[in-house]
């Protein structure tokens, strides 16, 4: 059995889109989803029962991404695990055997994670974020030792991905970090000689048009977690986040120019600009007073605790 884990807050018709196109996947194996929901407004947990979904309610205050997440998989009962967030869907009937088809074929693969395109009208500046981490060509990702972590190396995201319950047994997500449990986890598995693969056929739409102010702010999150993820690999993977910006900020301006798309140019500076002050800020979030980190973070109420 395969199960689906879905966090939930307020999901309404995207959840509602999302749940759709799980229930036409073909694939041999029995299907299960989980959805735990952190306090909906709407009526997503009712949506989400008329698609057979198991529900579990959760109070906002007990949410953790990386929390969520391990109260679905322990509710879960299938062999494999999938994650997909919930403004994400399927964009075949292909996805769910692509995605955890490489964990059939060898055990030594702890995750896989496919690709994210974007929306239907979103913003050239997020579409080409997307293509820059999540391209075409697939890979695979495994370490020698904690020196050669790095974004390279760490990539995996929760919003598209499957791993083996065992494999979530022994390395659940961590609850007490603001976001990206999911490279924390794939920093983990990959010390303990597990490989991740990029399977960029098992594709969902999502993709986010943030403000500058919401970019800000979650980058400053991610920031805050860096160094349990894409930054855990100390100077080298310093080096490698200065190498991938320059690449992506000569390649953004590329492609805007050479697509047509020249007055991004102006807005695409300002965006990138607030997205590097945030992240630059996040990653020395120590020395910042908590009551400026809550207004700065995209998720004030982290840091009542912290």
């Amino acid at each position: 059995m395969i199960s689906i884990v879905i966090p939930v807050k307020d999901g309404g018709a995207d959840l509602e889109r999302c749940l759709a196109m799980i229930a036409r996947q073909r694939i041999d194996d029995d299907v299960e989803v989980v959805v735990v929901d952190s306090g909906s407004s709407d009526d997503s947990v009712e949506i989400a029962r008329r698609f057979g979904a198991v529900v579990r309610e959760i109070a906002p205050a007990e949410f953790s991404h990386g929390g969520a997440r391990n109260v679905g998989a322990g509710l879960a009962r299938g062999e494999l695990l999938v994650f997909i967030s919930q403004d994400a869907f399927p964009v075949d009937e292909r996805w769910l055997e692509l995605l955890t088809r490489p964990l059939r074929e060898n055990r030594a693969v702890a995750g896989v994670y496919g690709r994210q395109l974007p929306h239907e009208g979103a913003r050239p500046p997020e579409i080409f974020f997307l293509s820059f981490l999540y391209g075409g060509e697939g890979r695979r990702q495994s370490v020698r030792d904690a020196s050669q972590l790095s974004m390279d190396t760490t990539l995996f995201s929760n919003v598209n991905a499957a791993m083996p319950r065992a494999l979530w047994e022994a390395y659940p997500f961590v609850e007490d970090i603001i976001m990206s449990e999911d490279q924390d986890w794939s920093r983990r598995v990959l010390l303990a000689g597990y490989a991740i693969v990029y399977e960029p056929d098992a594709a969902v739409r999502h993709s986010h048009d943030y403000t500058l102010v919401a970019a800000f702010r979650r980058f400053f999150d991610s920031g805050v977690s860096s160094d349990r993820a894409y930054l855990s690999g100390e100077s080298h993977s310093k080096s490698v986040l200065r190498t991938a910006a320059l690449r992506y900020g000569k390649g953004e301006l590329a492609w805007l120019w050479n697509t047509g798309q020249r007055r991004w140019i102006p807005y695409a500076g300002a965006y990138e600009g607030v997205k590097l002050v945030g992240l630059t800020l996040g990653a020395h979030h120590r020395r910042l007073p908590r009551p400026v980190k809550r207004r700065l973070s995209a998720l004030p109420d982290f840091w009542i605790g912290h």
